[in-house]
């Protein structure tokens, strides 16, 4: 929303106005618009001028992206950055049962981990637990994963049977299992169901 706002000012010489988000994305509300709006307001990726049909304001000239720097002696110019929703933890240890919840977001420099301009598909969870220390990940580490399909051996979260967990994607005799990166925990081999959710791309850790 935040690209089609800026794609609109430039060409337009103005903001879309709500209606227009509206008819773009196809809500069925003007609500579901508001609803959008304020939550960028609150990551301050826009400002709203009261009382303005078309008061959406980006802090960024006209031309530049968002989340682009516009100064050409900042050595950051040019480069993209977006928020990710961090939705809750996954525990890297012993499969549980864990509800999907917002628990805020990371901000991420885009080109540094590979992502396109969309990030829709991308996500991030905290680490709980120590099963995947031997790969560099550590309890209250936060991943950052995509969407895709895993490949031999990628770092994925998984739905194992029902439960949740961080673990490495291996595939012996055509057959999928969960390897733990740590000798204190067995690996996991699905008795009915294994979905992946999502392919670890990057790792963040706070001093």
């Amino acid at each position: 929303m935040l690209d089609f706002i800026a794609d609109y000012r430039d060409k337009q010489g103005m903001p879309p106005s709500r209606r227009e988000i509206q008819a773009h994305f196809g809500f069925k509300s003007m609500a579901a618009v508001d609803g959008h709006l304020r939550l960028m307001e609150k990551k301050g990726a826009i400002r709203r001028a009261a009382n303005k049909a078309r008061g959406l304001v980006i802090d960024k000239p006209q031309g530049a992206r968002p989340g682009q720097s516009s100064d050409a002696n900042n050595p950051s110019e040019g480069t993209r950055f977006a928020s990710i929703p961090i939705y809750g933890s996954i525990p890297a240890g012993v499969p549980a049962d864990q509800m999907q919840e917002n628990d805020g977001c990371v901000r991420v420099d885009l080109d540094s981990i590979g992502l396109p301009p969309s990030t829709s598909r991308t996500f991030a969870l905290r680490v709980r637990g120590e099963s995947m220390i031997n790969a560099g990940i550590l309890d209250k580490d936060i991943v950052i994963l995509d969407f895709r399909p895993p490949s031999d051996g990628a770092i994925v979260a998984a739905l194992v049977d029902g439960d949740t967990t961080l673990k490495r994607y291996t595939v012996k005799g055509g057959k999928p299992f969960l390897k733990a990166e740590n000798p204190k925990f067995k690996n996991i081999i699905p008795a009915q169901e294994l979905v992946i959710q999502g392919v670890m791309i990057a790792l963040l850790r706070r001093a």
